[in-house]
């Protein structure tokens, strides 16, 4: 379909919808927050491609000479609280009104979206009508981090001696395998091994340093490894991890179905999960976005826990910036009402990711607007097991499910639950 650029975008009253970062909407992870109405403007710093009140004049001139995709969003100029998504393309910078219809956005008014994240990974993807795909985004000076920083330093020297810091000339970067929320994530070769390597540019990465400060002491054959940090004069950074060949666990489940994976192997699935969040647990470390997209499948189809970007140790402050971010459908209701994150808000988690498993891959709550989930589940909702899920596995939902975080099962716990289901005939 074509998507027509344009100057305005629509409704001031857009601005109190947008306030996350969630994930695609293809895989229903969006993260507007249903408890509040913040504008985009108090969380622009979230963002990395919101450039705020820039002029269209001004946005030209930062993007005419940009690579194809490169884009930004921006408040409109003429109509003050409303946006504009403007992508570089050749040589020219196209403006696209984005529409707030019945509460969700859209360039199109076909394909909709809960957030601007959403509608961005969503364009990230495809080009659907824009004239190209996005690609990196154009990133804004409040979200940059200064090479010439302190901080910039003081993680050098952390990454140094946790001996992970690497010379640029040690890494060969291939093909692009997937994309991230700033940019391509690459393959790579490194110390004779193929690695995927997540690759920032100018500044912008903050945000990757914190996670692989966080992977820095963290070693479990279940979850995914920093192998290095590279750390460039020119403020780029790469961040090296191990190079999982069998992708992620929902697309995996999606493109086979029941009929190529046995039930003993989405056990057998769930059981790595649970023993690497079982060391997190260990380590009183609280991941806050588990979820079957962020479970890597390596060449063995060991399933090994990634994607740290919002996590924390438990002795940490919360970090206010990534407020907003976390996905609705898998988030723990004290998590998204009081911010409460616990190993016991990961095990709610964990219990969506069981949903997923055995439903091969759907999209939880499907019937549910995401505003509204969790009211239901506060009045008491659970989602029915799926279809052909053993009694042994919706039991240790259910558990995982229960409203008082104290109610819940450990990790450990659910690791003796699941060796235990794993040794039944079949499975389960």
């Amino acid at each position: 379909m074509i998507v027509t650029p344009t100057t305005t975008v629509t409704s001031p009253s857009t601005a109190a919808m947008i306030h996350s970062a969630g994930a695609s909407t293809a895989n229903g992870s969006g993260s507007v927050s249903p408890f509040s109405a913040k504008s985009i403007c108090n969380d622009d710093t979230q963002m990395p491609f919101f450039h705020g009140n820039i002029t269209r004049e001004k946005t030209e001139k930062l993007l005419k000479s940009r690579s194809d995709g490169t884009f930004l969003i921006r408040n409109s100029t003429n109509y003050p609280g409303d946006f504009t998504l403007c992508v570089a393309c050749n040589g020219k910078v196209e403006h696209y009104r984005i529409y707030l219809i019945n509460g969700q956005l859209s360039c199109d008014k076909e394909e909709m979206f809960d957030n601007l994240t959403q509608l961005v990974s969503h364009y990230k993807r495809d080009a659907d009508g824009l004239c190209h795909r996005l690609v990196t985004p154009l990133v804004s000076d409040a979200f940059k981090l200064s090479c010439e920083s302190a901080n910039w330093e003081e993680r050098k020297f952390e990454f140094r001696q946790g001996r992970v810091l690497i010379p640029r000339a040690e890494l060969k970067l291939g093909d692009v395998i997937g994309h991230g929320e700033f940019g391509d994530v690459l393959l790579g070769h490194y110390a004779n091994r193929k690695v995927a390597v997540k690759m920032l540019k100018n500044g912008m990465a903050s945000d990757l340093l914190n996670e692989a400060k966080f992977m820095i002491d963290l070693h479990h054959p279940h979850l995914v490894g920093l192998l290095g940090v590279v750390m460039e004069e020119s403020c780029d950074v790469y961040m090296l991890t191990e190079f999982m060949s069998n992708g992620n666990l929902v697309d995996y489940l999606r493109s086979r179905g029941r009929h190529q994976v046995e039930r003993s192997q989405l056990v057998h699935f769930a059981l790595d999960v649970a023993t690497g969040m079982a060391y997190m647990e260990s380590r009183q470390a609280v991941h806050r976005d588990l979820a079957a997209r962020n479970i890597l499948l390596d060449e063995n189809f060991n399933a090994k826990v990634s994607d740290f970007g919002l996590a924390q140790f438990m002795n940490q402050p919360v970090n206010d910036s990534i407020r907003g971010k976390f996905p609705i459908k898998w988030t723990a209701p004290e998590a998204l009402r009081h911010s409460t994150f616990t190993n016991k808000s990961d095990v709610w988690s964990f219990s969506i990711v069981l949903w997923e498993l055995f439903s091969f891959g759907r999209i939880p709550y499907p019937r549910i607007p995401i505003q509204d989930v969790v009211r239901h589940i506060e009045q008491g909702y659970r989602m029915e097991p799926p279809e052909g899920c053993p009694p042994s596995i919706s039991g240790l939902m259910s558990e995982c499910w229960a409203l008082e975080a104290s109610n819940r099962p450990t990790f450990a716990e659910i690791v003796v639950k699941l060796r235990r289901i794993s040794n039944y005939p079949g499975g389960c």
